[in-house]
């Protein structure tokens, strides 16, 4: 058993599968005296690894005064938090304005990260999202709902880039979805593919195209914890094309750690 130093770690859970935490994440959710997560997202699998003398919380029925409340008082006990999210805290986690508090309070904290689910849900897709002449941008974002989005981050105006585009938080914004992207000049064959709960066991992949989006997220009854990628990068028959090669491993190419052979050398 280690001994954690008395601070809130907030700690990326991963997307669901509870292998997919980092080992220092699981190290610390293991040793915390309290033990604060997103029950609504986080598996209780990985939250049963928690010592058994921690003291364990969910904080979906709590405010941000009363969660932030509880982790002052326990690192001001001398007890450790661990401060458990989603995917990877940085991502629409919430944790800026626990930072603001933490810090008024004079709370110690630190961020470990996580696996985020866009990153799980290319590899259910068995997905590159840069590929070589194709895109090398990927932007990640969301459909403006009930929260608005910056002016200047409009999905129209992202989605005139024309590169990668991952939506998190807009499942049931599909139909806006796809209005902004064809008033960015993208084709309605354009492949989209949607995870919802990606690396869960109830895992359900939609391939599908922008023009049939929506009609195929209804038709799946997808609302909420899916991710949305779109574009070419996402065309499942990229893997029976020989089309795409980066120039890292093309043997005519010279780099620090190589040198390039010419045709016919």
């Amino acid at each position: 058993m280690k001994t954690l130093e008395p601070k809130v770690y907030i700690v990326g859970a991963g997307p669901g599968d509870p292998e997919l935490i980092t080992v220092k994440g699981s190290n610390i959710l293991k040793n915390a005296d309290l033990v604060l997560y997103t029950d609504s997202l986080v598996n209780d699998e990985l939250i049963a690894t928690a010592k058994p003398e921690a003291e364990v919380l969910q904080s979906s029925g709590m405010d941000l005064e009363q969660q932030v409340e509880l982790m002052c008082t326990a690192v001001r006990a001398g007890r450790s938090v661990a401060r458990v999210h989603t995917g990877d805290p940085a991502m629409y986690g919430a944790i800026l304005e626990q930072m603001v508090l933490l810090k008024q309070q004079g709370v110690e904290y630190e961020i470990i990260p996580g696996v985020s689910s866009v990153f799980a849900s290319a590899a259910a897709l068995g997905a590159e999202l840069t590929v070589p002449e194709l895109t090398q941008t990927v932007i990640l974002t969301r459909a403006e709902g009930r929260t608005p989005v910056p002016e200047r981050e409009k999905l129209r105006d992202l989605a005139s880039h024309h590169c990668t585009v991952a939506l998190f938080l807009s499942a049931t914004l599909a139909k806006k979805v796809v209005v902004e992207f064809l008033a960015a000049g993208w084709s309605e064959d354009t492949p989209v593919a949607v995870v919802q709960r990606a690396t869960w066991p109830d895992q359900k992949i939609v391939r599908t195209t922008l023009a049939n989006l929506a009609s195929d997220l209804r038709a799946a009854g997808i609302t909420m914890h899916a991710m949305i990628l779109a574009g070419w990068a996402l065309d499942p028959d990229l893997v029976n094309r020989d089309a795409h090669r980066s120039k890292l491993y093309d043997k005519s190419f010279t780099h620090g750690y190589r040198k390039g052979v010419k045709s016919g050398e």
